[in-house]
């Protein structure tokens, strides 16, 4: 396979706007460039008015934010020592990584894994097909997605499902408006709630509660209300509240079980 030309933008190829370079160059990477893309260092916020795409990685070196008011696509893979934002979404055929925070419009799709040293945000799905990391919080509209962990040191929040090959740790508390499931453990320092259900190989262990509306199954442990950061504990922050529990043992916590509804049952 022939080795691909790399195009280097510098800051005779963006316009000063402000607090931000607006891209001016010739090439038009809207259409799609066969290309690696560096982005030169030290050029603060850098803007382009529509799509970035192209067939190998984007690096935007130390110094340089970049900033795309539609997607940000890349063959192999897209790294920035600060940030990544795209008004559309972010995809990249191996990994995404960026210093500060990846921010999307739409959603944030890589073939590898997913990293930042802020926080993760997407406006529909997060899903890699390794690992998903954040130094803050990670959020999507939809679901959350990942061949690997999901790690955050805040929070991890999903509009519809939180999936996970290996395990979940939140430093904050851990929310889906469906279900969330991990292959080993869940682990949160604050409250873990599904609109769903909840499922886990291993043990899950909550800060505060452990809240699910159907059902509940784990390969060995239940723990709720472990906050050490909490001076006192309120009864409902001890609470493991579920329709049914499927499988595992309460370790610490009190369970309440509600029930399940016909359909809920028969689903299970």
């Amino acid at each position: 396979m022939p080795e691909l030309t790399t195009i280097t933008l510098t800051a005779a190829d963006f316009t000063v706007d402000g607090t931000v370079s607006l891209y001016s160059g010739s090439v038009d990477f809207e259409a799609g460039v066969d290309c690696d893309l560096v982005v030169d260092g030290d050029l603060g916020t850098v803007r382009f008015a529509g799509s970035v795409r192209v067939s190998g990685s984007i690096d935007a070196l130390p110094g340089t934010r970049i900033k795309a008011g539609g997607g940000i696509e890349a063959g192999t893979r897209i790294k920035a020592s600060e940030s990544i934002e795209a008004g559309g979404g972010i995809k990249a055929g191996g990994g995404i990584e960026a210093g500060e925070s990846i921010k999307a419009g739409g959603g944030i799709k890589a073939g590898w894994g997913i990293e930042a040293g802020w926080s993760i945000e997407a406006g529909w799905s997060i899903k890699a097909g390794g690992g998903i990391e954040a130094g803050e919080s990670i959020e999507a509209g939809t679901r959350i997605k990942a061949g690997g962990g999901i790690e955050a040191g805040e929070s991890i929040k999903a509009g519809t499902y939180i999936e996970a090959g290996w395990g979940i740790e939140a430093g904050g508390g851990i929310k889906a408006g469906g279900g969330i499931e991990a292959g080993w453990g869940i682990e949160a320092g604050g409250r873990i709630e599904a609109g769903e259900s909840i499922e886990a190989g291993w043990s899950i262990l909550g800060g505060l509660a452990v809240t699910c509306q159907t059902t509940l199954a784990v390969g060995c442990r239940i723990v709720a209300g472990a906050a050490t950061w909490k001076a006192v504990l309120a009864p409902e922050d001890t609470r493991i509240t579920c329709g049914r529990l499927e499988s595992g043992t309460v370790a610490h916590g009190e369970l309440h079980e509600t029930g399940l509804t016909t359909s809920e049952d028969e689903e299970n």
